[in-house]
């Protein structure tokens, strides 16, 4: 069913339509808006002239010539994309609809991020100029960080992403911290689920929250912040935030490593994937912890799904069950009735999947095709 416009419908209102609903002939969208049919033509016209609208004359017939359809045109530019964590980093080169055209792997975030958007902008343009697209096609970028961000004001470490960006592709940039784009790809690949927790165990442990089909940032973009948040088992371990006795100060990825033999997350994977006892009872003793803030969260929240990823995806059984043990115990009879506590179902690809949906769902808006 096609969501209702309760304003003068705009051609960024009729993209929507099409793109989202489904809407296929302009029969059906002067039915929708209530828009003439001159008018409906005349913005259908603008939306085929700008590339983001396809006709086909492929719809069914009732006697005469068969109502042209009219469809989303993915082709019909490129999204840049790069999701940069503390250990490694993946860009990307995508289509309007999310699927990714061209990808490399990336450094991590640098010490700054005067340092690393110059040369991120500069693996941008040597992946567009590798793959033969077109660099004019970029209709927008999408980055997400390891750091918390000032979502509003676009700024990451105090550095403005925008103007470099606009200097060099002439389109304008969004900005996530990592988790919060991996929770949006999370969210794709979990359809029909409007309320999900994304929890992320790599070298810290940090959530991203989607609620009523949103993303939440907080204020200032600073939402999701669990793993900061105090827990009894960690008495008084320092933790980097400068507090002591955080989740992450026991269960984070640095401080399982200071109590393993592995050099490493991935080799730390894989003494848990080989049933290695001490890491295996190492893990599940880190989600148990962990499952301590996430009760918390699922009686504040009521998510559908809670997803566990990060460096140890692949290998988090241990950490699940741990994770559930506590979350199942701790929180609420009626949070609990139907809640699915599961894996990443896309792994490390969940923030590049994350960043085109969030420069996608900027870009494509009705107001910023309106503002075109």
């Amino acid at each position: 069913m096609p969501r209702p416009v309760t304003r003068p419908c705009t051609t960024g209102d009729v993209l929507r339509l099409i793109r989202e609903d489904g809407v296929a002939t302009r029969a059906d969208l002067g039915r929708v808006t209530g828009l003439s049919r001159p008018a409906v033509a005349s913005r259908v016209a603008d939306l085929i002239a700008r590339g983001l609208v396809v006709e086909r004359a492929d719809g069914p017939s009732t006697g005469g010539r068969p109502p042209a359809r009219l469809a989303f045109n993915a082709a019909g530019g490129t999204v840049l994309v790069a999701n940069l964590g503390q250990s490694r980093g993946q860009v990307a080169v995508c289509d309007l609809a999310g699927r990714v055209l061209a990808q490399a792997d990336a450094p991590p975030a640098g010490p700054t991020a005067g340092e690393t958007l110059p040369r991120l902008i500069d693996q941008w343009t040597d992946l567009l100029a590798g793959s033969g697209i077109d660099p004019a096609s970029v209709r927008g970028v999408g980055l997400g960080v390891p750091d918390a961000v000032e979502h509003v004001a676009g700024r990451w470490d105090r550095v403005e992403v925008g103007p470099p960006v606009q200097e060099r592709f002439g389109v304008p940039a969004h900005l996530d911290n990592e988790v919060n784009t991996a929770a949006l790809g999370e969210h794709q690949a979990h359809p029909g689920v409007r309320d999900l927790l994304f929890v992320k165990v790599s070298t810290g442990i940090g959530a991203g929250v989607i609620a009523g089909g949103a993303i939440q940032r907080g204020a200032l973009g600073a939402a999701g912040e669990i793993g900061h948040v105090p827990v009894p088992a960690a008495g008084d371990a320092p933790c980097r935030c400068g507090n002591t006795g955080c989740v992450e100060a026991v269960a984070g990825g640095t401080a399982l490593l200071a109590r393993s033999s592995a050099a490493d997350l991935p080799a730390l994977a894989a003494m848990a994937r080989a049933g290695d006892p001490a890491t295996v009872a190492l893990l599940r003793e880190a989600g148990r912890r962990i499952g301590e803030v996430v009760a918390t969260a699922v009686n504040l929240l009521n998510p559908a799904v809670v997803v566990l990823g990060g460096d140890l995806v692949g290998a988090d059984e241990p950490l699940i069950a741990g994770l559930r043990e506590v979350v199942y115990q701790r929180s609420t009879v009626l949070a609990t009735r139907s809640l699915r506590i599961e894996p990443s179902r896309l792994g490390e690809s969940a923030g590049l999947t994350g960043c085109a949906a969030m420069v996608l769902g900027n870009v494509l808006s009705p107001e910023a095709v309106d503002a075109l």
